[in-house]
């Protein structure tokens, strides 16, 4: 891969967008690089934890500007097709069923930032900025739109779409859309206690609570009541749930929570 750099060790994935001269803006190779990687490491049932992390100054500028200009010379048609592509991208990143935790220095704007509202936990230095800058740029957060509302809500983001003004690192962390805020330096390190915190939990577990946290606030009442008792009866008596209740009763650590 020329844009990405992957490497999985002991359970724990690293993609690194690799494209620091560009800013790691999303251009068709890297969406395609990104969304063939996630496809890849879905088939890995080791694998406990995704990180999402970028070379350079900046995590990622978004899309790249002269990609998204060249497309006046496309037709409609091969235009919708490559913009279907970035969400799906989007999607595969929301979806995915292991935790996705983002280390983010410098920037992320525009489809960056949508990066970070399909993560589950966000790590940002102190210093870095993001923004949905689409509107200063005279187009719209349009794909990454979804992804931003379910994450943030449509209060705060109407006045962010709106002005595409840059929001601060703490800024951030209190809408929601930044889980910790830590100096540059220590990224690195915040990012090592979340991947243990994650690891104390039980990955099919993990993997049915991001289903909950995607279905469940859609649903009805009704529907709810019918899914969600369904949820906990089937995890309940999986080897995971027998394997974590015993644990508890044994006073000992269940058998995932030991870092190999």
């Amino acid at each position: 891969m020329s844009f990405l750099r992957l490497e999985v060790t002991d359970g724990i994935a690293r993609i690194a967008l690799a494209r620091p001269e560009a800013r790691n803006a999303l251009n068709a190779e890297v969406i395609a690089e990104l969304t063939d990687s996630l496809k890849y490491l879905r088939s890995n049932d080791d694998l406990r934890v995704l990180v999402l992390t970028a070379d350079g100054e900046t995590f990622c500028a978004g899309a790249d500007a002269n990609w998204m200009r060249a497309q006046r010379d496309v037709s409609m048609q091969e235009n919708i097709g490559d913009a279907e592509k970035i969400f799906d991208l989007f999607r595969s990143v929301y979806e995915f069923p292991r935790p996705i935790i983002a280390r983010v220095q410098g920037g992320a704007f525009g489809g960056g930032a949508g990066l970070l509202c399909c993560s589950d936990i966000v790590v940002m230095a102190e210093n870095a900025v993001t923004a949905f800058s689409e509107v200063r740029l005279g187009v719209v957060p349009a794909t990454i739109s979804l992804f931003v509302l379910r994450r943030i809500g449509e209060g705060r983001a109407r006045e962010l779409f709106l002005t595409g003004r840059r929001i601060s690192a703490r800024e951030c962390e209190r809408i929601g859309l930044a889980t910790e805020v830590v100096p540059e330096s220590g990224l690195d390190e915040a990012v090592e206690k979340w991947i243990n915190e994650l690891l104390a939990a039980a990955p099919s577990a993990q993997a049915t609570a991001k289903e909950l946290l995607r279905d469940v606030p859609r649903m009805s009442l009704d529907i709810a009541r019918e899914y969600a008792p369904k949820k906990i009866a089937s995890q309940r008596v999986s080897p995971e749930g027998q394997e974590g209740l015993t644990a508890l009763l044994e006073k000992r650590k269940p058998s995932w929570s030991v870092r190999k």
